[in-house]
């Protein structure tokens, strides 16, 4: 049973939440401070964070902020205002999914379940592998990224992309593939997330030495280099 976490004032709109996941079988906890809410999930270690972004005290991309300072715990954020501006900060700070309020429920257990499905109690993933390429080691059993022997931290949509990018090496990937598989739906006209995520992976690699392996293919997606030249 996966672990979520609520980080949300709204009390009203937590206790619908809580129950409705508890009747989708997750195990819900929730924290309507975002102070007390940034503490819980370092004792308790979620499997995945539901962190509203119009908060009292320190907003949610305050939170956020810290958060990634200690954990890479997947969040998907709850934003009241359907603003782009809103929706770019979340992912470059980031969050991995963020859903605009009014919400579905329906909607918010698919985006859920699309972060979850690849994980095992305590975020393991599922499928134990391992590749190595151009100074980057990607171990999936253990969700850890070395660049030219340095640990990187990232989200695990971020480590998800890079493993299906290394997997296709010197192949075209298209965007709705990296979207079904990855964001766990089909590519939207006008959505930006992928692009947003791919953009805060290739920061990390550039910032390690690593630069120019994901090229972008204009209009069809993208291709991890199979050699440097």
């Amino acid at each position: 049973m996966h672990q979520i976490l609520i980080i949300d004032d709204d009390l009203s709109l937590t206790n619908l939440l809580s129950e409705y996941l508890q009747q989708n079988s997750y195990e819900v906890f929730v924290e309507n401070n975002p102070v007390q809410g940034i503490e819980r999930i370092k004792t308790l270690n979620p499997d995945l964070l539901l962190l509203d972004v119009m908060m009292p005290e320190i907003d949610g991309f305050a939170a956020l902020t810290e958060i990634r300072k200690f954990s890479a715990v997947p969040v998907i954020m709850l934003t009241a205002r359907g603003d782009d501006h809103d929706r770019i900060l979340g992912l470059e700070l980031g969050a991995d999914d963020y859903l605009p309020k009014p919400f579905n429920h329906r909607e918010l257990v698919a985006r859920i379940k699309a972060l979850t499905r690849r994980l095992l109690p305590h975020g393991i993933l599922a499928n134990q592998d391992s590749i190595s390429v151009h100074g980057i080691h990607l171990n999936t059993g253990t969700q850890e990224v070395q660049v030219n022997g340095e640990r990187v931290e990232m989200t695990s949509t971020e480590f998800m992309l890079l493993a299906q990018l290394m997997k296709n090496r010197g192949r075209l990937v298209s965007k709705d593939h990296l979207s079904r598989e990855v964001l766990g739906r089909r590519l939207a006209v006008h959505d930006r997330s992928l692009d947003m995520h791919i953009s805060n992976l290739r920061k990390k690699l550039t910032e390690k030495g690593v630069e120019n392996v994901i090229k972008t293919v204009r209009g069809n997606g993208y291709l991890f280099k199979s050699d440097l030249l």
